[in-house]
């Protein structure tokens, strides 16, 4: 009877927890233990207790818990005990001190909270109970339930990965704040911008960081420095204050111009222990206006500095480069000096070979040789000009020899005469071509006869 006294008023007290959202298979569980017949095998109270814990904590997830604290203790172990309690109902809460961050000591009796944990049993009185993680004020804990939901949403779209955010330039040439032109930040940064590197011309695009209308203002001022386009770099802020007053930079559609914002932008709002939306999407989040101005321009006095080491380096550097390359530049001469005398040697060889090449080619030369070769042609053709001479004129003499035997001039000799016809001058062979009276001539050995046909008579053959 004492048992199933236990589970029925363990049921009440799960039934409840029905607005933590108990799961069903824990009731399910304890109306199957409510059920046991009195010949089962009997348990313990503890082992009854340690089953229902083991129950509640597999059967229910972490949640949030909404509530008044209420008979709230601090023993010195420095552990928190308290109940939260609505109108209708009351839960026991143990927040142990290895849990505690920040300003969750200040709790009071009366505070409304939000309390996340997880719920489990006591097993040596069999008390359920909340474990509280995390606690904060109950009008925190709603803007925080927004603020984790944008923030994952942004997170799974990319919004915040480090391979889309741009690099900051080393030394801007002109540099854009976004804040509220009477605001406690803007003074901070110009005083620090100015310290570290006052020629460095700044541009002020006022806008609203706080209320209703501060996302939109800042939206257009991101808008109005994007369109100018004459700063490499742009910061948005401002000082500390609530999530209330911080809750403009919260704003989803600023969180996704400044993830769009081709100008590298850094985001300063509020304190270190402040984080922001426009801290995850900004390409570099500053822990403080003050901050932001020293990251985005180089200290003067280290960038002097800087410079003149450098110099130095340089300077060490070309110094180190000229000796080297004049110890280079005489080893070369050097060897330019002994090639350039191989070369004019072997110039001068080759100079010589083509002279005597040029002399064995030259006009005087050639024409020498001609002249030697055209007497010893003009030798030879006299030589065989005058055989050949030798040989016609003993050719011509027995020619002569030959005609003459045959010539009738050699005949006329013998007293023979050649009759000529005195108006042609042919020789007359026939006398029927001869009429008396005609006038011959008669070609003797030694001159002519001029003589007149008397008469003509046909002789035998």
């Amino acid at each position: 009877m004492a048992i199933s006294s236990g589970l029925l008023a363990l049921k009440r007290s799960i039934v409840r927890l029905a607005d933590f959202r108990v799961n069903a298979v824990i009731l399910t569980a304890v109306n199957d233990l409510l059920k046991t017949t009195p010949e089962q095998a009997a348990i313990t109270v503890s082992q009854l207790n340690r089953k229902a814990k083991m129950l509640l904590e597999q059967g229910l997830a972490r949640l949030w818990v909404e509530g008044e604290i209420s008979n709230l203790a601090r023993p010195a172990s420095g552990h928190m005990y308290f109940s939260l309690k609505d109108d209708g109902a009351q839960v026991r809460a143990a927040f142990f001190r290895q849990r505690q961050r920040g300003p969750t000591i200040q709790l009071k009796d009366g505070d409304k909270v939000l309390a996340y944990g997880r719920v489990s049993i006591y097993e040596a009185r069999g008390d359920y109970q909340l474990i509280v993680e995390q606690i904060e004020p109950a009008g925190e804990g709603a803007l925080k339930r927004e603020y984790d939901k944008l923030r994952l949403k942004l997170a799974a779209e990319g919004l915040f990965d480090e391979d889309r955010k741009q690099p900051l330039p080393k030394l801007p040439q002109r540099i854009g704040v976004i804040t509220s032109p009477s605001g406690a930040a803007v003074r901070d940064i110009l005083t620090v911008l100015r310290r570290r590197f006052p020629s460095v011309p700044v541009t002020i695009y006022p806008a609203a960081v706080q209320g209703d209308a501060a996302p939109g203002e800042l939206i257009a001022a991101l808008a109005d420095a994007i369109r100018r386009d004459d700063c490499d770099v742009l910061i948005m802020g401002r000082g500390g204050g609530s999530i209330e007053d911080l809750w403009a930079f919260n704003n989803e559609q600023l969180a996704r111009a400044i993830a769009a914002c081709p100008i590298p932008l850094v985001s300063a709002v509020g304190h270190e222990v402040d984080f922001t939306i426009a801290d995850f999407v900004a390409d570099v989040r500053a822990p403080t206006p003050t901050a932001a101005a020293a990251l985005v321009v180089p200290d003067r006095a280290e960038w002097i500095s800087l410079v003149n080491r450098l110099a130095k380096r340089v300077a060490r550097l070309g110094r180190r480069t000229l000796e080297d390359r004049a110890q280079t530049l005489d080893y070369m001469l050097r060897r330019m000096a002994a090639g350039i005398r191989r070369q004019i040697a072997s110039n001068q060889q080759d100079v010589a070979l083509q002279r005597n090449a040029l002399i064995q080619q030259s006009p005087a030369v050639r024409v020498e040789r001609s002249i030697g070769r055209l007497r010893n042609i003009q030798q030879r053709l006299t030589t065989a000009g005058r055989r050949s001479i030798s040989d016609l004129k003993h050719r011509l003499q027995l020619a002569m020899r030959s005609l003459h035997s045959i010539s009738p001039l050699a005949t006329l000799e013998r007293g023979y005469a050649v009759v000529l016809d005195a108006d042609s001058g042919k020789a007359l062979t026939d006398v029927s071509s001869v009429k008396a009276g005609s006038e011959i001539r008669a070609r003797l050995h030694s001159g002519e006869l001029l003589a007149t046909v008397k008469e003509v008579s046909a002789g035998d053959d």
